[in-house]
């Protein structure tokens, strides 16, 4: 299989919300990458550490209860890339290498 799609709502008491930022809550970039990651790791059969981030744009905000739609798709070289979409917005992209890829 050469692509790869999941859903996730993000949890609204997701502790990033915490600090991140009072009184308008927004998803931290990193937790977008490291659910990017985990989710081409599971794909994968791959672990989660060792991962190299080749790219990583974040381009629009997203918010507590977000349902963000995570598609993959694997290239000749063993790059993972990846778009995170909230409906119609595109909310994140990137591309992932896998240890040893």
């Amino acid at each position: 299989m050469d692509s790869f799609e999941s859903t996730w709502v993000v949890p609204p008491d997701h502790p990033a919300f915490a600090g991140h930022f009072p009184g308008q809550p927004i998803v931290p970039g990193v937790v977008l990458l490291d659910h990017a990651i985990a989710l081409a790791g599971q794909w994968l059969q791959r672990p989660s550490a060792g991962w190299r981030v080749d790219q990583a744009k974040f381009l629009q905000p997203v918010g507590p209860g977000a349902v963000l739609r995570f598609v993959f798709s694997r290239k000749p070289s063993g790059t993972v890339a990846y778009t995170v979409t909230e409906g119609d917005r595109s909310v994140a992209s990137g591309a992932l290498t896998p240890a040893g890829a």
